[in-house]
């Protein structure tokens, strides 16, 4: 017993590692591009679909599309469970129930993952794309022993992990891989668990405020701190500290997730947040650097690369990561 219980204590220290950087994606606009039609392939049908069977028991019902029922802003750069809320809210008008709809948002997350693992990779690639060299530079990025590679993003994650492996950007190698359901909030994605990598993600945290905009990114907040959180506990050795965190994001609310982020009362202490902004989706260069706000030295540390110069721009985006 003595000699099994050794070698689990070994197996664990050997797996953990010596992460300097953690470096956090989001997904859509920074990885991958969408183009008109995204709305109907696997995860755009999903949201429907979730509402109709958990919500309005009823599998048949039609329910449209996102961007037909609810406005630009209350979808994009938002997460799963405030997309799922306020299209509840749209879908059921004056029979929508917040405090039920917020108690059975797991099941309808649940929902929307059966759905998409039930269709193929097509459907499931219908209207997206990795962006154009995003995959080349995260078969680069894998060199980097001493870096952390994870996904924040809205999406469910047995969604993401569906989508990173149907567009080819999980094979690329670079997002750490986990060995286990991390403590913090694993769950078990049935069919994508050998997929399992690094992440914060919309399944993990939603705080059901619908009418409040700034949970666009608030909720993201928190995502990205469950991020670090799981590389600090799960990955990295004890006796190290990670030093810098950075998100890379298209939208204002990855900037802004990750200057609230800097002030976060679970951040480790003297690590450096850092934020990465690509123009690679819906906003421009200037709209996201007025964003930013003063550089903080050692605090916060935002970057914004010039227009059009993205994840895929290989050279310029590693010199922009400081590896």
């Amino acid at each position: 017993m003595f000699y099994s219980f050794l070698a689990s204590l070994v197996l664990c220290i050997s797996q953990a590692s010596s992460f300097s950087t953690l470096i956090t994606f989001d997904v859509d606009g920074t990885l991958v591009s969408s183009s008109p039609g995204w709305e109907m392939g696997a995860h755009g049908r999903s949201f429907a679909h979730a509402v109709n069977s958990v919500l309005m028991k009823n599998d048949d019902a039609a329910g449209g599309t996102i961007p037909q029922l609810l406005e630009k802003h209350e979808f994009h750069g938002s997460t799963d469970g405030l997309i799922l809320m306020r299209l509840a809210r749209k879908m059921m008008g004056e029979s929508f129930d917040k405090e039920d709809a917020a108690s059975k948002l797991d099941l309808m997350m649940d929902t929307m993952y059966q759905f998409v693992s039930e269709c193929n990779d097509d459907e499931v690639r219908k209207g997206i794309a990795p962006l154009p060299g995003a995959i080349q530079t995260l078969e680069t990025l894998a060199s980097y022993d001493d870096v952390a590679f994870g996904l924040v993003t809205g999406n469910v994650e047995g969604i993401a992990r569906r989508k990173m492996h149907a567009l080819g950007i999980y094979d690329a190698g670079a997002l750490t891989s986990l060995s286990k359901p991390p403590q913090l909030g694993g769950r078990v994605w049935e069919g994508m668990e050998d997929k399992r990598f690094l992440g914060g993600f919309g399944s993990d945290f939603c705080s059901g405020d619908i009418d409040d905009p700034t949970r666009n990114y608030l909720d993201r907040g928190e995502q990205l701190a469950i991020c670090v959180q799981r590389c600090v506990e799960e990955l990295c050795h004890p006796d190290h500290q990670i030093e810098r965190v950075i998100h890379v994001g298209d939208a204002p609310a990855d900037i802004l997730a990750a200057k609230n982020y800097a002030h976060h009362p679970s951040k480790p202490k003297n690590v450096s947040v850092g934020v990465i902004g690509v123009a690679t989706g819906s906003y421009s260069v200037d709209e996201l650097r007025d964003l930013c706000g003063e550089r903080i030295p050692g605090v916060w540390e935002p970057i914004i690369l010039n227009e059009g110069v993205g994840v895929g721009n290989m050279e310029a985006f590693i010199r922009a990561c400081g590896l």
